[in-house]
């Protein structure tokens, strides 16, 4: 399946299928390609929805996870999206749970996968080493439990990413955002029924992240998938897409 992406008043997105919503929501050097299997299965019965985070074009003293929050909010304002279920990677994991606190009767049901929020082991603070292809491509394959989901593909566009100035102090700005935004005290107080689907093998947000939010937040779910690093709907399409939709069976 090819993914296109609409446009409609200041908003890109990709909008496939009718039906209950999912809004999936990318990491910080995800893509659209980062859900395309999910998106293939899903939207045979779900209405599939990736908004384009403006993750490189936010003015720098507003590149924030509070500011990218506020986008998706008003995003789904706009789209008059109802009862929908938010699903968020990484950095999107973290964004979904402040429109969760924010907005805590929108949201029908919650997945995270490998979510910041409460610690991740990410570049940290400092300019990664740019023009050093080598170090780029070792960082890309850490995601990963296998290293040949690093792509030549996927390393070039991260390649690409951390050697523009201006994307990169953005990065930079929201992984700092990240740490601060620590939400171990709103996860307490969050009713959503949540899903969690881990990766065995997550090193960036490791297993024991995982634990901490399935002791945090009171209605949730715990699944492991194994043989699986930090993006598991990359690196196991097939069981994540099972639990997902095993899961949301129930809900809906």
């Amino acid at each position: 399946m090819e993914i296109n992406i609409k446009k409609k008043g200041i908003y890109k997105y990709v909008e496939e299928g009718e039906g209950p919503v999912i809004i999936l929501l990318h990491g910080l050097f995800g893509a659209l390609s980062n859900w395309k299997e999910v998106v293939e299965k899903f939207s045979g019965k779900y209405k599939v929805v990736i908004p384009l985070m403006p993750i490189y074009d936010m003015p720098l003293l507003l590149t924030n996870v509070s500011s990218l929050s506020l986008y998706i909010g008003r995003f789904i304002k706009f789209m008059k999206y109802r009862n929908f279920t938010l699903v968020g990677n990484s950095l999107g994991g973290h964004v979904a749970l402040m429109y969760v606190v924010k907005h805590p009767k929108k949201v029908h049901r919650l997945v995270l996968t490998g979510s910041s929020g409460l610690y991740e082991n990410a570049m940290g603070g400092t300019f990664p080493r740019r023009e050093d292809y080598e170090f780029i491509k070792n960082k890309v394959e850490y995601t990963f439990y296998d290293p040949k989901n690093a792509t030549k593909e996927l390393v070039d566009e991260v390649y690409e990413i951390v050697n523009n100035r201006g994307k990169l102090v953005r990065i930079l700005s929201l992984a700092k955002s990240a740490i601060r935004h620590n939400m171990s005290e709103d996860l307490k107080k969050i009713q959503t029924p949540t899903c969690l689907i881990w990766g065995a093998q997550d090193t960036v947000t490791p297993p024991e992240v995982a634990e901490d939010f399935h002791l945090l937040m009171p209605h949730n779910e715990l699944f492991w998938v194994d043989k699986c690093g930090h993006a598991a709907m990359m690196e196991q399409p097939e069981e994540f897409n099972r639990i997902l939709f095993d899961w949301l069976e129930k809900q809906y």
